[in-house]
């Protein structure tokens, strides 16, 4: 078996500087794992972003004293990518077996069909008060 570096964890405010944030961490957690596939690091960065997008545009805050954040987890095994968010937002009202490609005229409304193009789950649940986004990228 091989040795892994641990979980990445990252705590940030939702805003739009956050998503370079996002990216900052998983290039320094992929360096540390050493995978050389591209195609494999292309997917699993596309999905990150993407609910990182949407967390930053659509998460509203459901707790009046602090502001929005959210965490991230990344993590690995042998044969599988692993990224969890967790947001304070309100429940979001969503069915990922509905999502589907924007148009191309459309400006905007791709990132969660992208996410879902890329990955080999992608899982939203609301618990505990929070908003659960859970990406697994086979390797």
């Amino acid at each position: 078996m091989t040795e892994r570096p641990g979980p990445v964890v990252i705590d940030v405010a939702v805003e739009p500087e956050s998503i370079d944030l996002v990216q900052n961490a998983f290039e320094a957690w992929w360096t540390s794992l050493g995978d050389d596939s591209l195609e494999t690091r292309f997917s699993f960065e596309t999905a990150i972003v993407e609910i990182a997008a949407n967390v930053v545009e659509h998460s509203r805050r459901s707790e009046a004293d602090r502001g929005r954040r959210f965490t991230l987890e990344l993590s690995a095994t042998d044969d599988r990518l692993r990224a969890v968010f967790h947001d304070n937002g309100m429940p979001s009202e969503i069915d990922l077996s509905a999502v589907s490609m924007a148009d191309l005229e459309d400006e905007d409304g791709r990132g969660l069909a992208l996410a879902l193009l890329s990955l080999e789950s992608l899982d939203y649940r609301h618990e505990d008060g929070r908003n659960v986004w859970t990406l697994v990228c086979r390797r």
